[in-house]
């Protein structure tokens, strides 16, 4: 295996001030900007670069997953904040644009530029890491 110090992971928006209104007000991160670029910091050392892209094409599949203790919670606060959950009847959700399954229960949102987020909640915990 290569040797490197750490993974960052990236994605393109169209328009960076709406995306650091969005990442910072909306979802409450802590976001730093720097070169015209946005740093997302979320928490255990985890960062994801945003970058501009004039010529930017959302995403056609989930680039960050939220893990939430309470899903209903987290969806009822985030519309609080103007967050517009996407609904995938078509995978039974709620109201709430929920899909509730045997192991997780999910629901979709977007970010201004159209890239697909969504939260979580597993009904079995997670692996910390350094589990086997």
């Amino acid at each position: 295996m290569f040797e490197y110090i750490k993974v960052l992971t990236s994605f393109s928006v169209d328009d960076v001030p709406k995306a650091k209104k969005f990442y910072s007000e909306a979802l409450g991160l802590k976001v730093s900007e720097e070169s015209g670029a946005l740093l997302l910091h979320l928490g255990d050392g985890n960062e994801t670069l945003i970058y501009p892209k004039s010529d930017h094409v959302p995403a056609s599949y989930t680039i960050l997953n939220f893990v939430v203790a309470e899903i209903d919670t987290a969806v009822d606060q985030l519309v609080a904040r103007g967050v517009r959950f996407l609904r995938y009847d078509e995978f039974g959700a709620d109201d709430k644009g929920i899909v509730r399954g045997p192991d997780r229960d999910t629901a979709w949102f977007s970010d201004p530029a159209g890239n697909i987020h969504s939260v979580g909640q597993f009904k079995t915990p997670l692996p910390v890491q350094g589990d086997p």
